[in-house]
Order: structure tokens, then sequence, then C-alpha cells
């Protein structure tokens, strides 16, 4: 049995894809599987480590492959990207082998078995929010919230959210994505107090969409134009890693009321599962929810300003 694991000439080539370039759903499923396998310690399932004479970084593929109860050379062809008719039954074997999340193995189907989406939109047309949905965001005073669609495009936002990540509606509408916010804006990234840990979870959720919609030109140039103008990105693209949306605590700082300290909830929305709505709230009676309120009741009255003057102007 050998360290070596010599890279098949059928292996797709790893990378960011060129701006007019589909992403290449074989090397996206041959370039994740090798990730997942890569950490997964030897001492994690039980098996010897042979230290220094291990020459590939976590399991074997045939260690992998006794583990899933599937033949080397099977596991190789899916490993080199051929994932075309294989079982669920298969992929859940994997999945349980390779210790997969369980949103890390819903993006192993996709990158299988993908799915045939209609065509809703031409291209270059971004995607809409029903009329309702920016009532209730307008609605929702004090409680920063906004839509976020395909490619982490922000699509609609309310008052509070602008005064809590900046003037979104003075940017350009391709601006207008958490992508593009925190690798290319250093003020919005500036607010978190772990930036890092929000340039994983953008990478990761932007991961997720892709494997749902590699031939998406947009999303294409998108990841090209990161690769080319972020080192961060590139490191954490080739990562592999995803993540859905979810819940949690994010810590930001911000240059008007300091420290807050939000709670943010993610809903994907029932008639358009391309959509979420995000909202972030504070912990009634604490000091960040005092903060909160004379943010937003600043940001409310700078708005109103902005709105007079250009009236005047008009």
């Amino acid at each position: 049995m050998t360290d070596q694991e010599p890279a098949s000439a059928d292996a797709p080539s790893t990378g960011a894809p060129a701006a007019d370039a589909a992403l290449d759903r074989r090397a996206e499923l041959s370039e994740f599987l090798r990730t997942r396998r890569a950490r997964i310690k030897p001492s994690d399932v039980g098996l010897p480590d042979y230290g220094n004479r291990r020459r590939v970084p976590g399991l074997r593929r045939e260690e992998l492959s006794q583990l899933a109860g599937v033949s080397v050379a099977y596991y190789t062809r899916l490993e080199q990207g051929n994932g075309a008719n294989v079982s669920t039954e298969i992929l859940e074997a994997i999945s349980r082998a390779l210790r997969l999340t369980d949103a890390e193995h819903a993006h192993l189907l996709h990158l299988t078995k993908p799915k045939q989406h209609k065509k809703k939109r031409r291209g270059g047309a971004r995607q809409q929010v029903r009329p309702a949905l920016q009532q209730l965001l307008d609605a929702m005073e004090g409680v920063p919230a906004y839509i976020v669609g395909r490619r982490t495009d922000i699509l609609a936002w309310n008052r509070a959210a602008a005064a809590l990540f900046g003037d979104i509606a003075s940017w350009k509408p391709e601006d207008r994505n958490w992508s593009r916010m925190i690798f290319l804006n250093p003020q919005v990234k500036a607010l978190f107090v772990n930036p890092e840990q929000k340039a994983s979870d953008v990478v990761s959720y932007l991961r997720m969409d892709a494997g749902c919609h590699p031939d998406d030109p947009e999303l294409s140039a998108l990841v090209g134009q990161l690769s080319v103008k972020s080192e961060e990105f590139r490191r954490l693209w080739a990562a592999h890693d995803v993540k859905e949306k979810g819940h949690g605590t994010k810590v930001l700082r911000h240059p008007l009321v300091g420290e807050l300290t939000l709670s943010y909830e993610t809903l994907q929305l029932a008639d358009d599962g391309e959509q979420c709505l995000s909202t972030y709230h504070a912990e009634p009676g604490s000091p960040s929810a005092e903060a909160l309120r004379l943010l937003v009741s600043w940001g409310a009255d700078a708005t109103a300003e902005r709105t007079s003057h250009a009236n005047d102007q008009g």
C-alpha cells in the first residue's frame, strides 16, 4: 500500500474559473471529495498513523473506500469527478465515511445529481423581491433586515440595515453583494469584530450556490473577480467549505455607537428557495439594544435629511 496518490490523467484542474467560463462540475466534485478526505486523520477512524511515512494528508483513497464499503476503483472514479449514475445509497455511505455535515451532504448531492433549473430570468436581470416583502422590511422598524438572493446579492433592505451596514441605496447594484462587500469594501469588513469568520461564512454560502448553479456565468464572473483581487478569497475558495445560512451571534464595532452584540436569524422564503430573509436584533434591555436604537434613529434622520435635500434641489 503506497502513500503516493498520483493524480489521474482524467483529473480535472483546480482553481478559479475565468470570468467568462462556467464552473467545472467535475473539478468541483473532485476537489470537494479530496479536501473532505484530507481533513480526516487515521486516528479519527481507528486506523494506525505511520507518522512521517504517510505522505498524503488525511486518509488514503483505499482507506476511505474500505470505510464506505465501496471498491477503490469506484471511489477513485468518483473522486476524479465521474459522478454520473452513482446511487444515492453509495453517496450516503461515502458521506458517513467522510463525516459530512448536512450542508456538505447536500452539496455532494448537488454536484453528483444536479437539478434542472428553469430559466426564469434573462441574462443580466436581477432577482425580484415581491412588493409585500419590501413592505414587511419597512415595517420592521428598529430591526436591521434584508433579503439575500443568488450569489449573495442583497436584493432588498430596510433603513435599519442601511444604518448598520452602510448607505446601501447609494452603492452600485453590482456592489450590493455580500461577497464583494466583505472582500472589496474594507469599511464594511471592518464592522465585524471577527472579519475572518464573516469572510469564511460568506465564501461557504457562495460555495453552496455554486454547487446548485455551476453553469451560472454571473456567479463564475464573481468568483473570477474576487479570486484576482483577494488572496484571502482565493484561499477560502480553495478550501471547498460549504455552509447553509442559519442563526447565531455577530459582534460588530460601529464607528458611531461602538460595539454591538446582535443575534441574527436567516429564514428561507417559502415561495422562493433562492431568497432568504436575514434579521438582526439585540437582547432587550442590553447596552447593544440601546446602541442599536440610537443608530437606527440617527440613520433614519440622515435618510430624511438626504431626501429633503434632494427634493429641495429638484
